[in-house]
């Protein structure tokens, strides 16, 4: 009886002892590896035994138990420790693991595997319990039953919970992430044993998590063959939650020479369902930028240029002679290429400092318990670390200034001649509806015009400006935008809610392009390209008005000085003059729209776009963090349009309003004739006064002038209503009735 008792507690069962699933099956036939794990368990003393007293029945029923929970936690194991698919003689391991996995219908898992390693180790401490009482029993005559409790019952303590662990696995199909969660959460109990063995199963899984982590952090590498892990490729994702398609659209237009931006823009994210619950969403995307940091260290594009100029030239020398010699150059180009690349790799991210991520890593997988601080201090200093040498592969070697430099003189207009001849020399050209089909080109003659006059050699920035015509629908004489009309920046198309209304005339769909090469494809992406196409778009706009009012006058100015001549020539002095008195209200109307432009300009471009632009160079300064430069990068484009009034509807249409009308004062002023055109010159007129007087009222609100969103808006409304001629007019904004003051008020 003791042998068939400590049989039947390494789960072997016998006459005395049987299973009860085994023997409701048929009796002496062994229970399949692949079958289910049971609910309770099934061991038993067999049903026609007499000879047992029932208190000791009971007994023995209870510590048998036993035997049935080490039997279903080795099964467990063995299943999750199961490698003979490797062994296997036919077939490639993958085309094995397949075949296997199609067989039992079980999701492969490293975590699995590494928790059973941790079963193992207790069921190896509780064989040795078993095999110490045998010792104890064969050596001395003591009470079967009374040393046997003695001896086992702390495992009836940590067994069962143990099983029901693996059973909540098994029947839910847990890994990964899922499984550390699962984990964390048992270990807090009331059982210090307990929990002491549920921790070191925990330390078990954590040991795969920073094996996975050091391959991502140090390496670059996501080595995650069974999608356990909490950063995942974006194509690996499971179909309920499929990328939407216009991101898996981007992905498939991304050519090979673009894989490296592809990672980092759309390639990798956090896949919150393996994330485990006691790592803060903050330190995931840590892990996640370090990782991809580390990549882009690891592999740079081939167009970084090489430290060494001679090593250069040699490297291109090598690359001609193989592109002479045919296909054996071809491979001599690779291997150039391959140790080029790694060359880089190695100075932009010394060996000492992956040596350095890697033994803080390994100090955490060497900890007995996990430490969220721990954890955490150490996330952020990689991420420092990756963050650090990021910043010195775009700010220094990619010359990160010198190209905001350019966005800041092409996109926000600080190039102020360059426009100015653009603009002039472009001007009769813009009088007529562009023509869809050759607006581009049309404009690309003026356009390098004007860059000839005003840009020098030494601008090297220029070359990758590019004038684009877009967005543009004709229809015989009439210029009409779609609703959504589409700029090209880039790669990307960015969608704007224009319409026919709020257009100004057709070439609205004037835009710049910015040719970006790597590694700045990873601080300037589309998203931000196209902020400061939304800016430029709007500066042009102004600037344009602004021109076009100053035109206006000039011309006025040489007819006023053509009809003076005729007039002391031919004596006809009563008509002309009857047509200056005419014409005298209509310039004091281009006098009160050009004071606004000046003023709105000067506010944009002196205010807001200068001042932003010094508080980032203070910033770019003082950083040394990649992650922080696109931060201060963003804040200055967000202020930049929020300032400008952008992002406020109701403003921006009164703005695409006022300069609308501005444009259309200035064309009727020129073909002024009778007193037909006098009528729409008046119209125009209060139209200009009424959007002009609801801007000022919805500006100096305390919604807008008292917050801090623009904190030089005073100072554009002290330069409107320096002599309270605005303030005046304002109050009967609302009521189109009520006459207007002196329109020379603003002049006086």
């Amino acid at each position: 009886m003791l042998h068939e008792l400590l049989l039947a507690l390494v789960g072997y069962t016998g006459d005395l002892i049987i299973d009860g699933r085994e023997y409701n099956e048929s009796p002496r036939v062994s229970l399949s590896p692949e079958a289910p794990l049971a609910e309770e368990p099934t061991f038993k003393l067999a049903p026609d035994i007499s000879f047992i007293q029932p208190s000791d029945k009971e007994v023995i029923e209870r510590i048998i138990t036993l035997g049935f929970y080490y039997r279903e936690l080795e099964r467990f194991a063995a299943k999750s420790r199961n490698l003979s698919w490797i062994r296997a003689p036919n077939g490639t391991p993958l085309s094995r693991a397949n075949k296997s996995l199609k067989a039992k219908k079980v999701k492969p898992s490293v975590y699995r595997r590494a928790i059973a390693n941790g079963i193992v180790e207790v069921l190896s401490v509780y064989r040795s319990a078993v095999l110490l009482i045998e010792q104890k029993m064969l050596s001395d005559s003591l009470p079967i039953l009374a040393t046997v409790t003695q001896g086992l019952n702390k495992f009836l303590i940590l067994l069962p919970p143990l099983y029901g662990i693996i059973l909540e696995i098994e029947r839910d199909n847990i890994c990964g992430g899922e499984l550390l969660n699962l984990l964390h959460k048992r270990c807090h109990c009331g059982v210090p044993e307990l929990q002491t063995c549920i921790q070191r199963l925990l330390w078990h899984g954590h040991q795969v998590m920073y094996n996975q982590l050091a391959s991502w952090m140090v390496y670059g590498i996501l080595h995650d063959q069974y999608g356990e892990f909490f950063v995942r490729r974006q194509e690996d994702r499971d179909p309920e939650h499929e990328s939407p398609p216009n991101t898996l659209e981007k992905l498939a237009h991304l050519s090979v020479n673009d894989a490296s931006l592809a990672d980092w823009h759309l390639g990798f994210h956090v896949y919150l369902d393996m994330l485990p619950e006691y790592i803060p969403m903050n330190v995931a995307e840590s892990v996640l930028f370090a990782g991809k940091a580390i990549k882009v260290l690891r592999n740079p594009h081939p167009t970084v240029q090489y430290p060494d100029a001679s090593s250069q030239q040699q490297i291109s020398k090598g690359s001609q002679r193989g592109q002479l010699q045919g296909f054996p150059g071809k491979f001599s180009l690779q291997k150039d290429s391959s140790v080029k690349s790694i060359l880089i790799g190695e100075e932009l991210l010394p060996q000492s400092e992956a040596d350095k991520i890697e033994a803080m890593l390994q100090d955490l997988k060497e900890s007995s318990e996990f430490h969220k601080r721990s954890f955490e201090t150490v996330v952020n200093s990689i991420k420092a670390i990756a963050a650090s040498h990021l910043w010195q592969l775009v700010v220094v070697r990619a010359d990160l200034n010198g190209h905001l430099k350019a966005l800041k003189d092409y996109f926000l207009l600080a190039k102020g001649d360059f426009f100015q001849s653009f603009l002039e020399e472009s001007r009769q050209l813009m009088r007529l509806p562009p023509r869809q089909s050759t607006a581009e080109a049309d404009l690309m003659v003026p356009f390098q015009l004007a860059a000839i006059k005003t840009i020098g050699e030494e601008d090297k920035y220029f070359s990758r400006v590019s004038l684009r015509m877009s967005g543009i629908i004709v229809k015989t004489s009439q210029i009409e935008f779609p609703k959504e009309k589409t700029c090209s920046v880039g790669d990307s198309r960015i969608q704007s809610g224009t319409s026919l209304e709020t257009s100004i005339d057709g070439w609205d769909g004037i835009a710049l392009e910015y040719s970006v090469d790597w590694p700045l494809q990873l601080f300037f992406t589309q998203e931000v390209l196209s902020k400061y196409l939304r800016i430029f778009q709007y500066l042009f706009r102004l600037k344009r008005t602004q021109m076009e009012l100053e035109k206006s006058w000039a011309s006025a100015m040489h007819e006023d000085h053509s009809d003076f001549a005729k007039r002391h020539n031919d004596r006809s002095k009563s008509s002309i003059s009857q047509q200056r008195r005419r014409c005298k209200p209509m310039w004091r109307i281009r006098e009160h729209m050009a004071f606004l432009i000046r003023n709105l300009q000067f506010y944009i471009q002196v205010d807001v776009v200068e001042s932003q632009w010094n508080v980032l160079q203070a910033h770019i300064q003082s950083s040394r963090d990649f992650t922080e430069l696109v931060g201060y990068h963003q804040e200055y484009l967000s202020t930049l349009i929020s300032q400008s009034f952008l992002d406020i509807g109701s403003v921006s249409r009164i703005l695409d309003g006022i300069m609308k009308v501005c444009l259309q004062f200035c064309w009727n002023i020129e073909t002024y004739e009778n007193s037909e055109s006098t009528a729409e010159l008046e119209f125009i007129a209060e139209e200009f006064n009424k959007k002009s007087n609801s801007l000022y009222t919805i500006l100096r609100s305390s919604r807008i002038a008292g917050s801090q969103r623009a904190p030089f808006l005073r100072r554009f409304l002290l330069r409107l209503n320096f002599n309270s001629f605005f303030e005046a007019t304002a109050r009967g904004v609302l009521n189109v009735v009520r006459p207007r003051p002196a329109l020379g008020g603003v002049l006086q």
